[in-house]
């Protein structure tokens, strides 16, 4: 079973960036479409950020909550998909997750991001 690790979240100011990390166990990208989540408590998890891999070039995918802010990328050699997230709001406080999409794996333990002034 791949095994899915974040990191890199914490508490910044509105207006500030973080940038997430997610590494896997093995090597999924280049088979699976990839996917960045959030969830707030008694909310369900949010797809945030899509990345495929195709032979054609990399396809992103972005709701409109996010777009033009967050920018989803892979580092094949690394086994790491990473979330670079800018002009961060308060309504994008959450324990964030990366997973397939859709979401096949099992989930990791997520990493927190607060946004606080």
């Amino acid at each position: 079973q791949v095994q899915l690790v974040e990191s890199g979240g914490g508490l910044v100011r509105p207006g500030g960036s973080l940038r997430l990390s997610c590494t896997a166990s093995r090597n999924i990208f280049s088979l699976y479409a990839m996917g960045w989540y959030r969830q707030t408590p008694g909310k369900e998890r949010e797809l945030v950020a899509t990345l495929a891999l195709l032979n054609s070039g990399p396809v992103t995918i972005y709701p409109d909550s996010v777009k033009g802010r967050f920018t989803i990328s892979a580092d094949n050699a690394k086994n790491t998909v990473y979330l670079q997230m800018d002009n961060l709001k308060p309504e994008d406080a959450a324990v964030y997750f990366c997973n397939t999409k859709p979401a096949t794996l099992a989930w990791g333990q997520g990493t927190q991001v607060s946004v606080s002034p």
